[in-house]
């Protein structure tokens, strides 16, 4: 039954997300489709982001706009942003943007304040960030939070230690342990009314082993009025084993999302006579390095980098194609794979981290990484089998649509979490 069917008084939710974006995707999308969704259903939500997104989500979300407030930078953001920038990533995101988001929770104190005396809330729920190590100053306001769902936990395959340094591992290890002790200075999980992770490694995760209200629910889901529209269903279409192969990758262009491996996997899968061709969707500090890796294997009439597009535009590109493949090694949740799922493709994964959450033996294949120096080999003959059998593709593409709206619409997800509100407020 639908939250709507049910007899109860509209909550009012606050949201608050200070890096809320549709611009991004990944984590930063997770609060608009909250925000959107609980305010299409009559909630009195609000959303608490900050101004850098403001021209985002002002295209975003037209005219619930009003529902928005906006913390406004101030020279700590902008100092601890250039700072934070010359470091490596994983510093860069466990130093500077803990401060950032300490920062941003001491400005929008003030506006929770306000919004409290006005009466506009009366449950907070923080989705991001969605790192379980990450301390929280949202307590004290004398109402509930609801924090996450959080996803983490993750380590690098065996053989992939190089895509992180000797420093970045050493200063990864020390800031968990470092977060334990954070997050009893500043107890906003600690204290909070429920903790939601993403699956049992992130549980694991949590700096508050002891708190008594933790509950398992995935972080992403799919708009099934976007990716399932009229037409879009791949698994409706026919492919007979003559015509192109189709693959799509899509996500930031990054090291551990390990594309050199998969070109690897697309030359050798071309190599052994299978006309196979790959969109990349999405933009990043790796592009220019891959661009010209797909050069050297001979693959540029077969590889098109399309740079970063719309939803709409991503939804258009996966009903066009037969596969989605996703061979990161560093991937907490996946999206991308619930995403192309909903319009009936099969999945090709990395069986390490989110997609081997999200994607068993009926829906798509997980390749291990591991060992690195044959997995774009694996990822070949994985290649090969699904441009084999199109009837295995429709197989797998009918499955995976089934279990997304089974288990991973975004009204279901939000039903649960409205039941979390319900349950947060009871005395």
């Amino acid at each position: 039954m639908s939250e709507k069917m049910q007899a109860s008084e509209p909550l009012k939710i606050l949201i608050v997300a200070p890096n809320a974006s549709s611009r991004f995707g990944g984590e930063a999308f997770l609060p608009l489709k909250y925000f959107q969704i609980l305010h299409r259903r009559g909630h009195p939500v609000r959303l608490v982001a900050h101004s850098r997104n403001r021209a985002n989500l002002e295209e975003t979300l037209a005219d619930e706009i009003g529902a928005v407030d906006l913390i406004e930078d101030t020279v700590w953001h902008r100092a601890l942003w250039n700072v934070g920038k010359i470091f490596p990533r994983p510093i860069r995101e466990a130093i500077f943007g803990t401060l950032l988001n300490l920062v941003n929770e001491i400005f929008q104190a003030k506006l929770i304040r306000q919004l409290q005396r006005d009466g506009k809330v009366e449950i907070i729920h923080q989705p991001i960030p969605v790192s379980p190590k990450a301390p929280s100053s949202l307590y004290g306001f004398g109402i509930p939070v609801v924090i996450g769902p959080m996803n983490g936990g993750m380590a690098y395959p065996p053989g992939y230690e190089d895509l992180e340094s000797r420093v970045e591992r050493r200063f990864v290890a020390a800031s968990r342990k470092l977060a334990v002790a954070l997050n009893h200075l500043i107890p906003g999980k600690r204290k909070a009314a429920a903790l939601l992770v993403a699956n049992a490694r992130t549980r694991q995760a949590l700096p508050v082993a002891d708190h008594p209200r933790v509950i398992e629910l995935v972080e992403n889901g799919v708009d099934l009025s976007v990716w399932e529209g009229p037409g879009r269903l791949r698994a409706a279409r026919d492919r007979d084993a003559a015509t192109p192969f189709r693959l799509v990758f899509m996500g930031r262009l990054v090291g551990w999302k390990a594309v050199d491996t998969t070109l690897e996997a697309l030359r050798l899968a071309r190599a052994a006579g299978v006309d196979a061709r790959l969109d990349i969707l999405g933009d990043g500090e790796e592009r220019p390095r891959l661009e010209e890796l797909a050069r050297q294997f001979g693959l540029a009439e077969a590889v098109h980098f399309l740079g970063f597009r719309p939803q709409g535009e991503c939804a258009a590109h996966l009903g066009n194609a037969d596969a989605l493949i996703l061979n990161s090694v560093f991937e907490c949740g996946g999206a991308v794979v619930l995403e192309a799922m909903s319009l009936g493709l099969p999945i090709i994964a990395s069986d390490w981290g989110g997609p081997a959450d999200y994607v068993d033996e009926s829906c798509g294949i997980l390749v291990a990484p591991a060992p690195r120096s044959s997995f774009a080999h694996r990822l070949a003959a994985a290649i090969q089998r699904l441009a084999a059998d199109p009837a295995l593709c429709r197989r797998m593409g009918t499955a995976g649509a089934q279990r997304i709206r089974d288990e991973f619409d975004w009204e279901k997800k939000v039903d649960q979490i409205v039941t979390i509100y319900r349950d947060a407020l009871k005395p």
